[in-house]
Parts: structure tokens; C-alpha cells; sequence
């Protein structure tokens, strides 16, 4: 008698570590099964073919041994693998958008930090006109709001801006490209040529008087 109570607890084990290696099995296989079927590898079914081949493997030992120990273990386990299956179908599609999202916010993350960069030296390269009253001066297009290509690149901007800020937004480092052919169209439209125009800090810098009592030039002494 000792010898029957003390098998019991042990038969509970097994049944719980069948369940679930059982369960485990099917939600694993009919995931990997939708995985590659969404793919839609209509030239090599190979991948699909053993993951049902795999999963059978695992799932049938898993299933019939406790179910030759106990058919009423066997109908409560055929009951969690089909619950499993049904509910595993069922979320799969929401699984792989998920994946498919972090795969593409993964490979985004290069292309968003170098956007970042040039959108910094976009908005030094604008604030220049602002800040600078000698650009300013010679280029006040540049800050009129009523001219249309400097309308267009406020927009830009701010489009720009919104995207950079918001989580998980797509199309940052397009809007990006976008406001650099705007700076680009609205400086042409100024009348802005050539290299970046000096500013004001660089040419009082140029004629600031040497130790010497000479007057810094670019053309050397």
C-alpha cells in the first residue's frame, strides 16, 4: 500500500511535464506552420513540410503515453493540444505583425540615426539666416514666410520635426530628404549661390587686429 501512495504524485508529475511539453509542441509547430506559409514559399514547401513533421514527432509520444496510463489523462491532453491549436491559429497573425514590426523598426534604426544627423545640420545651416543679421540682410527671403518656397520648407520642417518626436513613426528619413531639397529650392529662390555664405562672426573674426597690429586676412601677410 505505501508503495501505491507513493507512485500517485509521481503519475501527476508525468501527466503535468506531457501536458506540457504537449501543449508547448503544438502552439511552437502551428506558429512555425503560419510563419511559413505567410511567406508564401510556393517553390520549396520543405520548411512548413518538417515543422508538421517535427511537431508530430514530439506531439504523438507526448500524447500517447499518458493516454495508455490513463484514458481519461489522454482525453484531457487531446482537449489542451486542440484548445492550443485553435487558440495558437487564432493569434498568429497578430505574432507576426509584431515580428514583422520589430524586424523593420530594427532595420530602420541605421537609416533614422544618420537622418537624425543630417536634420541637425539642416536646421544649423537654416538657423543661420535667423540668427545672422548680416545673412539675414542679404538674404531676407530667406525668413519671409510669404514666399513659397520658403513656405515650403517651413512645412518641411515642421513635418520633419513632428516624425523625429513621435514613436515608432515610419518615413523620418524621407521627410528629411524632403526638407533638404526644400532648403535647397528656397535658398536658390534667395539667391543664395555657391558655398555657404560667411557670417558675421567669421568676417568680424577676419578683421580683428593680430597681436602684431596687423589685420587678420585671408590672403595671408
Amino acid at each position: 500500500m505505501p508503495a501505491v501512495a507513493e507512485s500517485a504524485p509521481l503519475v501527476s508529475w508525468q501527466f503535468l511535464l506531457w501536458g506540457a511539453v504537449l501543449v508547448l509542441t503544438v502552439a511552437t509547430t502551428v506558429f512555425a506552420v503560419r510563419i511559413h506559409a505567410g511567406r508564401g514559399d510556393a517553390v520549396s514547401p520543405d520548411p512548413a513540410f518538417w515543422d508538421i513533421f517535427g511537431g508530430v514527432a514530439v506531439a504523438f509520444p507526448a500524447l500517447l503515453i499518458p493516454s495508455l496510463a490513463s484514458p481519461v489523462a489522454g482525453l484531457a491532453l487531446t482537449a489542451a493540444a486542440g484548445a492550443t491549436g485553435i487558440a495558437a491559429y487564432r493569434g498568429s497573425p497578430r505574432f507576426m505583425a509584431w515580428q514583422d514590426l520589430r524586424r523593420r523598426h530594427r532595420l530602420a534604426l541605421p537609416a533614422s540615426a544618420a537622418a537624425s544627423v543630417q536634420h541637425d545640420q539642416l536646421l544649423a545651416r537654416w538657423q543661420r539666416y535667423e540668427l545672422d543679421p548680416a545673412l539675414g540682410i542679404d538674404y531676407p527671403d530667406m525668413t519671409d514666410v510669404q514666399r513659397p518656397e520658403t513656405a515650403a520648407f517651413i512645412r518641411a520642417m515642421r513635418e520633419a520635426a513632428t516624425l523625429r518626436t513621435a514613436p515608432g513613426a515610419g518615413g523620418y528619413p524621407s521627410a528629411v530628404t524632403r526638407l533638404g531639397h526644400a532648403l535647397a529650392a528656397a535658398e536658390a529662390a534667395a539667391g543664395v549661390t555657391g558655398p555657404a555664405p560667411r557670417t558675421l562672426s567669421a568676417v568680424s573674426f577676419a578683421l580683428e587686429p593680430s597681436p602684431g597690429g596687423h589685420v587678420a586676412s585671408d590672403h595671408g601677410p
